[in-house]
Order: C-alpha cells, then structure tokens, then sequence
C-alpha cells in the first residue's frame, strides 16, 4: 500500500493560515512525485479493466472516428489548400490541389513521429501561393517550432524558428519572409520569466534565426504578448497587444516599409479592438466599446481623435461571434442564443442580406478574402459532423461541397434547446441531444457538460465520442454558463473574478433543472468539464456532492491560491484574480478553489481526475493535489481515480488513437458508476 506523504507547509494569505500538504507534488521530475505519479495511474488502469464494457467502447469509438473529415479549404492564386483526414490519421493532412489534378501532399506530421505525437498546429501559405510556413507541437506542448517548404517544389527548407507560442505567421506582401512573436530564449531571462518579454520578429526567408531582427519589444510592459498581421494591401503592419488571455487590447501600426516607431492607435486595455479590414486610411474595427455585444466602427488614422470615429454596424439584440471582409463586404456571424447566424454587410454597414444556414448549428470556420466572389464555410451541430459549403456572392447561393458519411444514423436522434432560471433568476440557455421520443422517466443516464470562462461560447459542435451515449439512451446536455460570450461582455464579466461564484450557481442549477424535469435522477446525472470546466465540475462537486451520480474533471485548474504561479498561469489572473497580491481577491477565490473546500469525512460522488503528464498549460500538480487531497478527506467508497496521460499535454494536437483510448475509459467509468 502506498503512503502519500504530507508536509507541513502553512502559507500566510492576508492573515488567513492556509496549508498545503501536498505542494511536493508540484515538483514533477521528483522521484517522490514520479512515483506516486505512477502508482495512482496503475491503481486507475487497473480499474478500467475491469470493466468488461471498457473494449465494447473503444471498438465503437474506433469505427465512429472512422470516417473522412475534410476542414475548409483556402484559396491562394489558383491553388486550394486543405487539411484532411482520411479517418483514423493520427493526425490531419495538409495537401494542395491546382484546378482538378489530385490533391498534393504538402504536410503529412503522421510521418514525424511513430506514435502520432508531433502535430501540426498551424499553417500560413505566403501571399504569391509559392511557400509555406507551418507550425509543429509536440506531445501537446503549447511550445512550437515554424519550418518552411517551398511548395513548388515541395522540398522543405533549412529554415528553423523556434520559442513560439500561441503565434500567428503574417507573411510580407512580397513573399521576402514573414512576421512572428517569440519568447525568450531559454536562459536569457531569469527562471520564471519565461512566459515573459513577449516580441515580433521579422524572419526572412533562407536565413538563420540568430538574424531575425526585432521588429517590435516592450521592456516596460513585460506581460503583453503581441500578435503581428499584415492588412490585405499590403501597406501597414499591424499589432494586436493584450494581457493574458484578456480580450481587451491595445492596437499599433506602421506603414510596412517603415523603420519608424509603431503609432499606438489604441494604448489602453478598455476594451476589445479586433481590425477587420482597411481602405487606405481607414481601418475598421470590431470592437464592444460602449457595446457589450459587439460594433464596427471606422477610425481615420489621419484625423484618429475619438469624435472621429464612426458608427459602421450599430450593436444589435444579437452577439458579433465573428467578422470577416470577403467580396468588398463584411461577413458577420452573429450569436443568437448560442446558435450562429450570418448576415451580410455594405462597406457604410447598410444590410445586404443573410445567408441562411442549411442546418441549426455552428460556423467551424470561414475562408476568403476581400477580392473573392465565393468563400468557403465549415458548419456543424451535434449530431453532424463538419460538412464543407461554398457561398457564390454572385447568385447568393450555398453549395455543398463535402460531406462526412460515417456509421451513424442521426435521423434518429434530435437536438432541443431550453432554459432554466439560475440561482439569481438569470435565463440560462442548455442544449439536450438525446433519442427522438425519449421517455422523461428520470431513469436516463446524462452527462452536463459546462465551461462558463474566458469569453468562449459553446456553441453546437460535433464529436463522435458522444455517440456512444446516445446509442445507450443517453442526454448529452450542454449549458451555455456566465463566463461565455454567448450574450456579450456583461454575460462574460457576470461568470468572472468576483462574480465566478454565478458560473458554479449556473451549472447546479441546470443540474437541478434536469432533474425536476424528469430528464434524470441524482444516480444517473453525470457532469463533465475541461481545464476552466474542470476548475467548473471540481467547485461544484466540492460545493454540491449529493447531486451528481459521478464526476469527469478533465485537465482541471484547481489550486486557485498558486495557478498563476505555473506556466501561462499569470495569463489568467485578468480572469479569475490573484490571491496572494490582493486580499479581495483572496476572500472570494478562496471561498470556491476546490483544493481548500473539500470537507473532511464528505461523501463525495465517483470521480474520474485525468490530467497529461507534459502538459505545460494547466500543470498536472492540479490534478495530483486535487486527488490526493480528497483521498485523504473522503469518508465513502466511491472511487478516486487520477488518470495521466502520457506524452501528451493539455488537448493541443493530441492524436486519435489516445483519444479513443481516453473516451473509451471516460465511457467505461459512466456505465459502472451510473450502472448503464
């Protein structure tokens, strides 16, 4: 039997004694930690099989995933690039296709390694079409290197960027070289300032990275990271600067082929400015300035004073998910409850018209540029998965070009909307995907799944991992918490610092919901959630534990005192606060951090804590502490298991085949939980 050891660490918080008995696990590369490690993963690989319906599970996953997936094509000169996957591709494909000849293998990451683990994160195809600059993770890392292949030749070149994360590629308009942000080089900063002193780079082509020159740093403000782009025409340089994963951001520009100082449009981090295009001098914004939902206007960068500005698309009832230029008009997506709508717009933001969606369901994706007569769209629900369309502007008129067919009848099964009222009475939206006439007996097995953080919606999207939930008779019910974007920036600042508390009230109360309602029972209700919805399915397991019948908490943030500590960690603090620096914050994140809320001698439901041991966004010490924490309080017997995946990080890239493993042990331990 293995004892988990305790240490005696008391940390002072504003005059609150708070302790901290298993921050030696923190330490991943200790021995101690190794083996602990390895010893909860064995207790819980033992539990999985022992499963019988464990293998009935993967077998289904494997012939579900089966099936091509085809991601929305870019047209650059005459050629169309297009990520694929025949099926059960660890990994997509990037090819190239000119006119009708056979599509082209450009970028194959199958072949870097034996196990699926190197992926391929991100591509930019140079504005002449005739190179390609793209992006490599490996093992989930955030951490990427940028390679080049001249795609004329489709021979690779020697060309290796390395210090990436979270970067764009914004090529020079004369295929020279391209703009990119870095980090550090390791050991050039002090420890822990790696994620720090974040810069644009200008690359060009053929020369060796020790030759970037700097195009633009701030040593003053060490904690912005800036993102580079190029505008359509080719004259301007453009930076997106923000805190963290804050949507308000600072905006500069200059003039492409100028070595002056970058002009600071926007120098303050008020609100969200995203540029959508620009005619010469006037640049246009999507912005939710004095619009919680969302606005385009208009700023003359000639005459930039803020009675300038113009009102281009007034702030409607309806959230701006997303805009694009495409055929010298603004493409909109609007959210409308959490479903996608798109509407067309003038230059002057006169309506044009709306393009009606061939299903109720979400946009994946939109390709096109300011000059096309047709873009390319990605849509999708959950019960279908992502088919290709083609809009003509022309004639107005959608075209399918390329839909998935796989091994699955979704005529069977129907997706409903519903609302329920929130602890302060706040209407909450949640999708219900089950059987079509489903009795509403309170005997059917539910998985409610949540985020409710960092401005993301969650809207309708496919994953056939479900699949198998519904076969059994299952609901799969997803609500649409505060913390999201669903209804504008007053809906994500209600689920956020102070106001968290309403996103944990918002997910138990759909809880509540569906068991009023018949839909189920305590026993049979499970809930699941992943990094921000794991910190979600933790704090209301901790706050709630007679609700649910079992409990998936997936890459969970957890430690709500020391997150900011690890990794990106700081990046969130624009989110949820800072407990050491500000003792207001102190008082309402320790009131919910789950790792000091569990009671002792609860009787909490069963819970499945996976974690991946190289993820280097949510460190696994989360998970570990979390598990060990609530083995030593509980006073049941139900299980606690820590599941660590290895050689695999925090979702970035992960390959099919561990995600087939993973579903399959997340299934397994619903049916015995829940009794399926």
């Amino acid at each position: 039997m293995f004892v988990t050891k305790k240490d005696s660490i008391v940390e002072d918080y504003h005059g609150v004694k708070v302790s901290d008995p298993y921050r030696w696990l923190e330490d991943a590369d200790s021995l101690e930690t190794r083996a602990w490690s390895d010893y909860q993963n064995q207790l819980s690989h033992e539990y999985f099989n022992r499963i019988p319906s464990r293998d009935k599970y993967r077998n289904r996953l494997t012939k579900l995933w089966n099936y091509s997936k085809y991601f929305t094509p870019q047209k650059v000169k005459n050629r169309t690039f297009f990520l694929k996957n025949d099926g059960l591709q660890n990994q997509e494909i990037l090819y190239m296709q000119t006119h009708d000849e056979k599509p082209m293998v450009l970028i194959d990451p199958n072949t870097f390694s034996d196990d699926g683990t190197i992926a391929l994160t991100n591509y930019s195809i140079s504005k002449e079409g005739n190179l390609l600059a793209y992006a490599t993770s490996k093992s989930g890392s955030d951490w990427q290197q940028i390679r080049l292949k001249d795609i004329n030749t489709n021979k690779e070149l020697k060309d290796l960027i390395k210090w990436c994360k979270f970067t764009n590629i914004a090529w020079a308009p004369n295929d020279s070289g391209f703009y990119y942000s870095r980090f550090p080089e390791t050991g050039t900063v002090d420890p822990g300032e790696e994620s720090y002193y974040n810069s644009i780079y200008f690359h060009k082509v053929g020369t060796p990275q020790e030759m970037d020159p700097i195009v633009y740093q701030d040593r003053i403000h060490k904690e912005l990271s800036h993102s580079p782009s190029v505008t359509e025409d080719g004259e301007y340089i453009l930076i997106h600067a923000r805190n963290g994963t804050s949507s308000n951001n600072r905006f500069y520009y200059r003039a492409i082929d100028s070595n002056d100082d970058f002009i600071r449009l926007i120098d303050e981090e008020e609100a969200q400015f995203t540029f959508i295009h620009n005619k010469g001098p006037i640049f246009y914004f999507k912005t939710d300035l004095d619009a919680p939902r969302g606005r385009v206007i208009a700023i003359d960068i000639h005459n930039p004073d803020r009675n300038n500005w113009k009102k281009i698309i007034p702030q409607s009832n309806d959230t701006i998910d997303s805009i694009q230029w495409i055929n010298n008009s603004f493409v909109v997506v609007y959210l409308y409850n959490a479903l996608h709508q798109v509407k067309v717009f003038n230059l002057d933001g006169s309506f044009l018209y709306n393009i009606d969606l061939p299903i109720i369901g979400s946009i994946t994706e939109i390709k096109g540029d300011g000059e096309s007569t047709e873009m390319s769209l990605g849509i999708t629900s959950y019960l279908f998965p992502t088919s290709i369309y083609r809009f003509d502007f022309n004639n107005r008129q959608l075209y399918l070009v390329s839909k998935p067919h796989m091994d699955f009848d979704s005529s069977q099964y129907q997706t409903t909307q519903v609302f329920f009222n929130s602890k302060d009475g706040t209407r909450v939206p949640m999708f219900l995907t089950h059987k079509r006439g489903i009795e509403l007996d309170g005997n059917n097995q539910t998985l409610l799944f949540g985020y409710g953080g960092f401005k993301i919606s969650l809207t309708p999207s496919f994953n056939p991992a479900i699949l198998p939930l519904l076969e059994d008779g299952g609901i799969f019910a997803v609500a649409n918490l505060r913390g999201g974007n669903e209804y504008g920036e007053e809906w994500h600042q209600g689920g956020m610092l102070d106001k968290k508390q309403n996103v944990f009230d918002d997910f138990i109360s759909a809880a509540e919901f569906l068991i009023e309602n018949n839909y189920t029972k305590r026993s049979k209700l499970s809930i699941m959630g992943r990094s921000n919805g794991g910190l979600l399915v933790a704090t209301c397991m901790v706050q709630r534990p007679d609700l649910y019948g079992a409990v998936i908490c997936n890459v969970p943030v957890i430690d709500m005192l020391r997150y900011h500590r690890f990794t990106i960690g700081r990046y969130w603090i624009g989110e949820y606060g800072n407990a050491e620096a500000n003792a207001d914050h102190f008082k309402f994140m320790y009131a919910y951090s789950p790792l000091h809320n569990v009671q002792e001698g609860e009787n909490f439901p069963p819970i499945l804590i996976a974690t991946a041991d190289t993820d280097d966004r949510v460190v696994p010490a989360h998970a570990k502490k979390f598990a060990a924490t609530l083995k030593e309080k509980s006073k049941g017997d139900s299980p606690i298991l820590l599941r660590i995946e290895k050689d695999a990080g925090h979702g970035l890239g992960k390959p099919i085949s561990k995600l087939i493993d993973e579903w399959a042990d997340f299934l397994a331990f619903l049916s015995k939980e829940l009794m399926v």
